[in-house]
């Protein structure tokens, strides 16, 4: 009885390990087939890829949106810098007219005279430096009236200072020309005394001539139409110009002012 059970034990493990076997040999085989079928599935695959060659494409991120900026403001233009004073370039022409009538009968040389601006000076920009009205002072240099109607007398001026919108400003300048006329004084006593004393000296030679009285008579009214006709010829002849009439002096140099 013990003999069989030991048999019996022996036979069940026999099968056990032969049946594990089977499993084991299956399990085997499978996992073989297995594996050959995903071979022969991977390898057109496989095979495919390697012929193409090709990357697979990379997909764009999308760009994002531009931000959009608060409009900014325009920058205002700058404000352009007012010069504070205003020049007349050198050799820059100023028309004057007289402020009142100068003649070589009454006016000496350190006189003073003025006149006023005729017209609106102006700079290269069109700014106005010196405006119309502008009073301008100087001096008389020379006033020598003509001796004789056939000569030419001098009035000769300076300009020093010039005042502009209530400032007084020295001027360098040179006086160009002036609009003087020549005005006859007619016979003076100065006139008369030129001829010396033409009435007697006919007087004299009428008397020698008529040996009496009648003849120094006749002598004497000969002698005084000479001497009259004597004073005439050399009588004095003024220069004269006129109240208003133009004067135009030429700056020697710039003359700056300050802006209204």
């Amino acid at each position: 009885m013990i003999t069989l059970q030991k048999h019996f034990s022996h036979l069940v493990a026999v099968l056990t390990a032969v049946a594990l076997a089977g499993c084991v040999k299956g399990d085997q085989a499978n996992q073989s087939a297995d594996s050959t079928a995903r071979n022969l599935t991977l390898a057109p695959t496989e095979s495919t890829a390697a012929m193409k060659d090709v990357p697979a494409p990379t997909t764009e991120r999308a760009k994002p949106a531009p931000e959009k900026k608060a409009p900014q403001p325009a920058p205002k233009p700058a404000t352009p810098v007012v010069p504070k004073t205003l020049t007349a370039a050198a050799g820059t022409r100023v028309p004057l007219a007289a402020s009142e009538s100068i003649s070589t009968r009454q006016a000496k040389p350190g006189d003073a005279f003025s006149a006023t601006v005729g017209e609106d000076v102006k700079d290269a920009s069109g700014h106005v430096v010196i405006p119309a009205g502008s009073t301008v002072q100087g001096t008389v240099v020379a006033a020598e009236p003509a001796p004789n109607p056939s000569s030419s007398g001098r009035l000769e001026l300076a300009v020093h200072s010039i005042t502009v919108r209530g400032a007084s400003y020295p001027v360098d300048a040179t006086v160009e020309s002036k609009d003087t006329v020549m005005q006859g004084r007619g016979v003076t006593k100065a006139d008369a005394a030129k001829v010396g004393g033409g009435a007697v000296a006919g007087a004299i030679v009428g008397k020698l001539l008529g040996k009496n009285a009648k003849g120094a008579i006749i002598g004497g009214a000969v002698g005084a139409a000479a001497g009259a006709a004597a004073a005439r010829a050399s009588r004095d002849i003024d220069v004269v110009l006129p109240k208003g009439a133009t004067i135009t002096i030429k700056l020697t140099k710039p003359l700056t002012v300050k802006r209204a």
